[in-house]
């Protein structure tokens, strides 16, 4: 049990806070409605709007009033920009992700942990004109779902594999039975031994996803690139192709911000 939540005065609230900018963020561009933001906070309607309209007062969240809707404010930008200097790497990371689509034709995307959760931040359409769309910029995945967070979580240190999923039992219940603890534990091995992971469609069905940790300095895993695409064009012999260039695409960026000092 996470006892700061208890033991700090105010911590509920700031958390409840925080998860309801999290779901806005999730929304992107398109914005989320109370009702999801309720729902997924687990929160009644009242309370959500309550947050809602109190973050959008700091500037945090904006409310479109023709759609209803409730997307990321401007003090959100100004926030992100004085972090991004310490823990974005996007701009070393783009051509990397560009290359990784060039060479394979499928969509490429890198990936960040944020604590439980990984977070998309780049997104470049291959060439295949059929294309999968489970994966965009702003969207957040638990910790072994998606080849992303399951690159991630394959390679964190196990006494920390072991606390995520004794915090997530639920995960299983929520994301399929492929993602139950108990059977995420040979995929991680899997992924250890292979180097990079792969999802069989367990998200959506037909999108196939491979994934490759990109290490920091101190050789955390804290990003992952991935590539997604239509099952047709994930068979055995091409995911082993697919997975030597993403991971000659990982090892390259993680050289990369080695020396940027991150």
């Amino acid at each position: 049990m996470d006892t700061t939540r208890t033991s700090v005065p105010g911590a509920q609230a700031v958390a409840r806070a925080a998860r309801v900018l999290r779901l806005v963020t999730s929304g992107g561009e398109k914005g989320v409605a109370v009702t999801d933001v309720a729902r997924e906070a687990g929160l009644t309607r009242p309370t959500a709007h309550r947050l809602l309209a109190a973050l959008a007062h700091e500037g945090l969240v904006d409310h479109d009033e023709r759609t209803g809707r409730w997307m990321p404010g401007p003090e959100l930008f100004l926030m992100g920009t004085v972090a991004a200097s310490r823990y974005d790497i996007t701009d070393v990371a783009r051509d990397v992700v560009r290359s990784l689509a060039v060479r394979t034709e499928e969509s490429a995307f890198l990936s960040v942990r944020r604590g439980d959760e990984t977070v998309c931040l780049l997104r470049e359409e291959g060439s295949f004109p059929i294309r999968s769309f489970v994966l965009s910029e702003g969207v957040r995945f638990p910790l072994g779902v998606a080849s992303a967070g399951l690159a991630i979580l394959a390679f964190l240190p196990p006494h920390d594999v072991d606390a995520y999923l004794d915090r997530h039992p639920e995960l299983g219940e929520q994301w399929g039975a492929a993602h139950d603890p108990r059977r995420l534990r040979p995929r991680l091995r899997e992924t250890r031994e292979r180097g990079y992971a792969v999802n069989p469609g367990l998200i959506v069905e037909g999108s196939f996803g491979l994934g490759a940790a990109v290490f920091d300095r101190s050789g955390h895993p804290q990003w992952a690139l991935s590539l997604t695409g239509v099952e047709f064009r994930f068979g055995p012999d091409r995911i082993a192709e697919l997975g030597r260039t993403l991971l000659a695409h990982a090892h390259q960026l993680t050289t990369r911000v080695a020396a940027t000092h991150r």
